[in-house]
């Protein structure tokens, strides 16, 4: 599958970029690590990272089985990762989805997560190209469940490298 993107923003500058590479994450062999709750006609989930029970939604899932594939399958460690937080992108504040950090708690990935019927378009790449712009991660992670994109940012040489799978946390 390749997805042609007309642009991308990283500080503004516009990139034209070429997507070939999809991540394979097979995000559903994590749901027996999820914690589950029915009340009346609601079902809830466990979040590890904040401590407490939502409803599940279509993007929750997603968001929940992606944390349980970072913890055993990246490395990754609940106590250096945060999920819905603020961020001021230019004049407003906007609430990334997830965001890994590294040994030294310094920004390492972040990641957008969209429920399974959304498809990831342009317009998701801008969103966290926006987001990125007040965190500058090395790395961005995008997915649905279904599809998912990693990719390494190189702000130097104003790139971003398309990657066959998700770094090591």
């Amino acid at each position: 599958m390749t997805i042609i993107l007309r642009c991308c923003y990283i500080y503004s500058n516009k990139f034209k970029i070429t997507v070939t590479l999809l991540v394979e994450l097979q995000l559903l062999s994590f749901t027996q690590y999820l914690r589950t709750k029915q009340v009346r006609d609601k079902t809830y989930v466990w979040d590890v990272i904040r401590k407490k029970w939502l409803v599940l939604q279509p993007e929750e899932l997603v968001r929940q089985l992606l944390v349980q594939y970072l913890i055993k399958e990246r490395t990754a460690s609940v106590s250096r990762m945060a999920i819905e937080k603020v961020v001021q992108v230019n004049t407003l504040q906007q609430r990334f989805d997830l965001v890994v950090y590294d040994r030294d708690f310094q920004p390492f990935m972040l990641i957008e997560c969209k429920a399974p019927s959304i498809p990831i378009s342009e317009d998701v790449f801008e969103q966290i190209s926006r987001y990125n712009m007040a965190l500058k991660t090395p790395y961005l992670l995008i997915t649905n469940g279904l599809v998912s994109y990693c990719c390494k940012v190189n702000y130097d040489n104003q790139r971003i490298d398309f990657l066959d799978q998700v770094p090591f946390c």
